[in-house]
């Protein structure tokens, strides 16, 4: 613990360094970034400051209660009951802001959202889940950045990678990565025949730079001209870049910004974000394959709910959570839909049952 306590006061005294140099007070946007993180560290870090001064302390009571007059050691010995008593209050405080602080439901989050089968349908599909997510974060007054998108030529997207900030976002939406099924009429399709198409829907949180720590040499950077639908270039500087983490093999791929640097910082909030999805997923796997052989098939690839047209209902396959307003929920009136979702997940996870 006392590893991880010098390493955010180390970064602390950075950030301290980083609000007073001018370059940062010209940004807004990277100044909040800082304030932001710095606000964060500062009561762990001054609680840990106590704790360091009580340490001291202590150190210095030893050498009274080695004095040969009983009165002194007597004040000692009190002394050091109270100071000790001060220490452990200090240390299980610390200890549960260090265990808060892991959870990541206040966490601000980036959401991935790819075409998956259905061709055209599916890349429109896909813009449907976009503006779905975008509409809900506006009614909860969340901020939301597009960090990269691929489209197509009558308004779907092959990918499309943006960001939400907001207190509780990610605590909303954690449950809804997985491949999401939609059932309807394409405007595509002449003779009124109902198809089934697919998109998939990745939520992580951000990941903070103290959990993931890169080494430049694991980073190649490409970059090149960024280009529109159909690959005609839209821009003749080079301002798309291009991450490509040598260790694992992820590509990260950003050019909706026409500064380079802009670029840069969007690609890698993503290349952070998988790695500690990655990370993730790498110290659950032991647990997950007991878990999948206890349910027998199914996997996170499976469809976890479906959005159909003609009824009007959409479905969560996870434990049967439907209803009948979907218009509604893509118009981003999802609270009363995912705080059910949210209900029966929670719960599970809480138990250790599966997710099927």
């Amino acid at each position: 613990m006392m590893s991880e306590l010098e390493q955010k006061k180390t970064r602390f005294d950075e950030l301290s360094k980083l609000l007073a140099d001018p370059s940062v007070l010209s940004d807004k946007n990277e100044y909040q970034k800082y304030a932001k993180e710095y606000a964060g560290l500062k009561e762990i870090v001054d609680s840990y400051l106590e704790l360091t001064k009580l340490e001291k302390q202590l150190e210095s009571i030893h050498a009274m209660l080695r004095e040969n007059d009983p009165e002194i050691r007597h004040l000692a010995e009190q002394e050091k009951a109270e100071l000790t008593a001060r220490r452990e209050t200090r240390i299980h405080a610390l200890k549960k802001m260090l265990s808060k602080e892991k959870t990541v439901e206040d966490r601000d989050l980036i959401v991935e959202i790819r075409a998956g089968t259905g061709g055209e349908e599916a890349a429109l599909f896909a813009s449907d889940l976009f503006r779905m997510y975008g509409k809900y974060a506006e009614k909860k007054g969340w901020k939301t950045e597009m960090i990269s998108s691929s489209s197509t030529g009558i308004g779907g997207f092959k990918e499309v990678i943006f960001s939400i900030e907001g207190q509780g976002a990610y605590e909303r939406l954690r449950f809804d990565s997985g491949t999401h099924r939609v059932q309807r009429v394409p405007v595509t399709e002449a003779s009124g025949r109902i198809h089934t198409s697919t998109a998939t829907v990745v939520i992580m949180p951000e990941a903070k730079d103290v959990e993931i720590k890169l080494n430049e040499s694991d980073i190649r950077v490409d970059v090149f001209c960024s280009s529109g639908p159909g690959g005609q270039s839209v821009n003749t500087t080079y301002s798309a870049v291009r991450f490509t983490h040598i260790p694992t093999g992820i590509v990260v791929q950003c050019q909706d910004e026409r500064s380079q640097l802009k670029n840069k910082a969007k690609a890698m909030k993503v290349l952070k974000a998988r790695l500690l999805e990655r990370e993730k997923e790498l110290q659950q796997k032991q647990l997950s394959a007991e878990r999948k052989a206890k349910i027998g098939a199914g996997d996170r690839s499976d469809k976890i709910r479906t959005y159909n047209f003609p009824q009007n209902r959409i479905t969560d396959h996870r434990h049967g959570v439907s209803v009948f307003n979907l218009e509604a929920v893509l118009s981003g009136d999802m609270d009363e839909f995912l705080a059910e979702i949210i209900k029966k997940m929670g719960s599970e996870s809480i138990s250790g049952t599966s997710q099927a």
